[in-house]
This record gives structure tokens, C-alpha cells and sequence, in this order.
């Protein structure tokens, strides 16, 4: 038997279905929860104003205000707030609505009982953690990143990692779009350990990597003698990846001859290997990235326009760095550890005009170039943290355009105690209050920040 929740948990039920209310809250109650339910949207919004609620679960369609627009306004009232969507007629399209519009999770209707508490009390969990994270003087936590190597706190990220949480769990074709280096293999493995394949297979090819004669073979395998070195049978990668995820990088790369065979792999659910006459089912979930917009592709005749709607079902476009600066200081300190121990030097942190010089270059490169440029400066550098003269040429040398200040009247002028005092809030503010990461970053010992004069509450601010 589930395990009883929370009997604080307190769960609103929005449908304008009495029967469909009562049902729910009988089963809820049940369960440990304390349910309300409301049967119009607009009284439900009224509720969630005088009540705190931990999570809100509302029917899809409804009279007066569907559920997709109950959900974008408590969304756009209540960001912490989480909201699960139910639907009888459940489709594909209703789901990644219910996710654009920022939804917890989609369910379909009548839920399965044990699902939904499953889901409710995830969402339970969710919210009251992010109560918990900013409550002033919360004890810090130095907890890993939701997704691995998926690093950042600027709102961008936040709205990613959110959207990945999210389209995990839902098995449907996605496409991932950014430039070279913002992490797409990243974000699309952190969708594959979010989803209900992850102890299956995950299984990555580049689509331009590989010439257009062996490429076939390659993702659908060939039996023995289908050609001159074909000695013995080989499944392909989507026989490779039974039950798990394929991930297609560089898609718009994918030879002409080869995108109606993959349309045809997909539309029917099975492969064809190399010089065989039979078919082979397969159940595989398909990413696929790009770093041109597939659209132009299509446009240009470059790329079929039904294999493009077959896989762009889920668009989720990766920020590139310049979009989010103000996590370059995470990232920087994340890799100068990462390097540091991999190569077994004494490095911490970067020094302020360092940090100065990294978050004011472009990174046209993104993440990894970043990653190149931190790698480099670790391997070279003869000091204890990462030093200007250790970076790139073009990192070093970039002057930002900024425009000429006007003179700063002597009373604005400040002492040097207190631009440091700014700079570290800067720090502890980007840091989410993590002493320790902002001690990384500022490139000295956590006893340090100790050691000032200045108090900290929990959202890294100093007073």
C-alpha cells in the first residue's frame, strides 16, 4: 500500500463535475490528503488567494475557463504553485500545451488512483522544498544540480531545467535547438533519466559524422553478407536501444537519401536492416538536435518536411551563454574544481578581474567553449587561482562595448571596503546564499566570508 501523505498536504480539486470532485476527494482523503474542491475556475482562483495550498489538480475542460487558462493565471500568480492537469480527452497536443503553459504534470481521466497520488505527492514535495529554499536563515545546501552538468540559476536556466523536468515524462518526439556548445547531448540525456526508459538504453549518434553509405547500416543494422565486410549479423541503433532513447545530433545534416527511410522507421515502428526481407519492431523515444532552425531547413528543401513534423512534436531551444551571464561565475567555479581534480593541481577559484574578463566576453563557442578556455587556464596557471594572463587570447584581450561613462561625482565615489562588500553580495546573490559555492567562485576559503563583519540571510544578501 502507497505510503500515507501528509495529512497537512493540502490538495484543491478544480471541475466543474460534482460527482467527478467527490470522487477525487473520497480517494485523496483516503490517501492522507486534505482536499477542497471548487467547481468554477474563477472561485478556485478566489480560493487559492485566502488558502495555501501545497498543489492544485484541475480537469482540462470546463465551462467559462478552460483548464489551460486556470492554469497560466495561477502559473502567472503563483509561479510556486504546482498544478496538475486532467483531461478525458487526452491527446498528445493538449499535453505539450499543459507543459508550455508551465503545468506540474498531465494526467489522463479518470486517473489512475495510485498515479496520481504518485504525482500529487511529488509536487507536495516540490513545492514545500521551495518554500523551505527561501526561507531567510533556511540552513544552506550544497545539493548537486538537478541534471548533471546542467548548471546555472539566471531565469533561462530556472525555465529550462523546468521544461526538461517537465517533457521527460511525457514520451513523445522532441527537438532540440541551439548553437554548437550549449549542452543539447546534455539536456537531451537529462531528459532521457527523467523519463520512463531511463534503465534502458540511452544511445547517441551524429547524424554528419558519419558518411551516407554506412549510415543506414548503422542505424538499422545488416545482416551477414549484406555487403563486402558484413561478416556477421549486427543490429542497428535502434535495435541497440530497445526500450530506451535515440538521440539524433546534427539531424539536418541527415543525408536526402536516408530521411524517408527514417520517416518510414518511425511511422511504422520498425527497421529494416541491411540486406534483410524482414522487418524488426523496435520502441525507442527519438531527440533529435539541430543548431539551424529546422524550419529554414525545410524551406530550403534540404530537409522533408514530414519527417520535420514527425520529430518536432517538442521544440526546447537551449539559451546560449551570452543570454545568461550571470552564470558564468557557477560555471566558471564548477569547471575550475572539475579541471583541478582531474589533473591534480591546487586551483581554486578565479580572481575577481579574471571573472571580470570571463562574464564580459561573448562565448560564441557557449559551454564549451567556456569549458576549453577553464581547462586551458588550470593547466597553465602558476598561481593558486585562475589568473588573467591564464586565459585564451581572445577571452583576455575582449574589451566589452560599453557606453562612456559620465565622471562619478566625488560623494559617489566608494571606499574599497565597500565595493568588495558589493561584490561578494553579487557572488552570495548568484549563488543562491551557498556559502561554500560562493567561496569557490570568489576563490578563498568559506572561513573567510565568516570572518567579515557583514550578516547574510538566507538569499545571499548582506546587510
Amino acid at each position: 500500500m502507497p505510503e500515507q501523505a501528509d495529512p497537512r498536504a493540502q490538495v484543491l480539486i478544480v471541475d466543474d463535475d460534482e460527482s467527478m470532485c467527490d470522487l477525487l476527494g473520497a480517494q485523496l482523503a483516503s490517501r492522507g490528503f486534505a482536499p477542497s474542491s471548487e467547481r468554477e475556475p474563477e472561485r478556485a482562483l478566489e480560493a487559492i488567494e485566502s488558502h495555501a495550498f501545497d498543489v492544485v489538480v484541475s480537469d482540462l475542460r470546463m465551462e467559462g475557463m478552460s483548464g489551460l487558462e486556470l492554469c497560466e493565471r495561477i502559473v502567472a500568480a503563483h509561479p510556486e504553485l504546482p498544478v496538475v492537469l486532467l483531461t478525458a480527452h487526452g491527446t498528445l497536443e493538449s499535453a505539450v500545451a499543459a507543459l508550455r503553459l508551465r503545468a506540474y504534470d498531465f494526467l489522463s481521466k479518470p486517473p489512475d488512483v495510485d498515479a496520481l497520488v504518485t504525482v500529487i505527492e511529488r509536487a507536495v514535495r516540490h513545492r514545500r522544498l521551495g518554500r523551505e529554499s527561501v526561507r531567510p536563515g533556511a540552513p544552506e545546501a550544497d545539493d548537486a544540480p538537478p541534471f548533471e552538468g546542467i548548471i546555472g540559476t539566471s531565469p533561462p536556466m530556472r525555465e529550462l531545467v523546468q521544461l526538461l523536468g517537465r517533457v521527460g515524462a511525457v514520451d513523445a518526439s522532441v527537438v532540440l535547438f541551439g548553437e554548437s556548445g550549449t549542452g543539447k547531448e546534455l539536456a537531451a540525456r537529462a531528459l532521457h533519466e527523467r523519463s520512463e526508459r531511463r534503465a534502458r538504453p540511452f544511445v547517441a549518434l551524429n547524424c554528419a559524422a558519419i558518411p551516407a553509405t554506412l549510415l543506414e547500416s548503422e542505424l538499422f543494422g545488416h545482416v551477414k553478407g549484406a555487403f563486402t565486410d558484413a561478416r556477421t549479423d549486427r543490429p542497428g541503433l535502434f535495435e541497440r536501444a530497445k526500450g530506451g532513447t535515440v538521440f539524433l545530433d546534427e539531424i539536418t545534416e541527415l543525408h536526402p537519401t536516408m530521411q524517408p527511410k527514417l520517416l518510414r522507421a518511425l511511422q511504422e515502428r520498425a527497421v529494416r536492416p541491411v540486406g534483410s526481407d524482414r522487418e524488426v519492431p523496435i520502441d525507442v523515444r527519438v531527440i533529435a538536435a539541430t543548431n539551424i532552425e529546422m524550419s529554414s531547413a525545410v524551406d530550403a528543401g534540404r530537409f522533408r518536411a514530414d519527417l520535420f513534423y514527425r520529430l518536432n512534436v517538442i521544440e526546447i531551444r537551449m539559451p546560449p551563454l551570452r543570454e545568461h551571464r550571470s552564470d558564468v561565475p557557477l560555471l566558471a567555479a564548477h569547471l575550475v574544481d572539475r579541471f583541478a581534480r582531474k589533473m591534480g593541481r591546487r586551483v581554486a577559484g578565479v580572481s575577481p578581474a579574471c571573472m571580470a574578463k570571463l562574464t564580459a566576453y561573448d562565448w560564441p563557442g557557449n559551454v564549451r567553449e567556456l569549458a576549453n578556455a577553464v581547462e586551458r587556464a588550470v593547466a597553465l596557471t602558476r598561481s593558486r587561482q585562475v589568473e588573467v594572463e591564464d586565459l585564451p587570447d581572445p577571452v583576455r584581450s575582449h574589451a566589452a562595448v560599453r557606453p562612456q561613462p559620465t565622471p562619478e561625482p566625488p560623494e559617489d565615489l566608494l571606499p574599497l571596503e565597500e565595493v568588495e562588500r558589493r561584490y561578494i553580495r553579487r557572488v552570495m546573490a548568484a549563488a543562491g546564499g551557498n556559502k561554500t559555492l560562493a567561496a569557490q567562485i570568489l576563490g578563498v576559503h568559506r572561513r573567510t566570508l565568516y570572518r567579515k563583519d557583514w550578516k547574510t540571510d538566507g538569499d545571499g544578501r548582506m546587510s
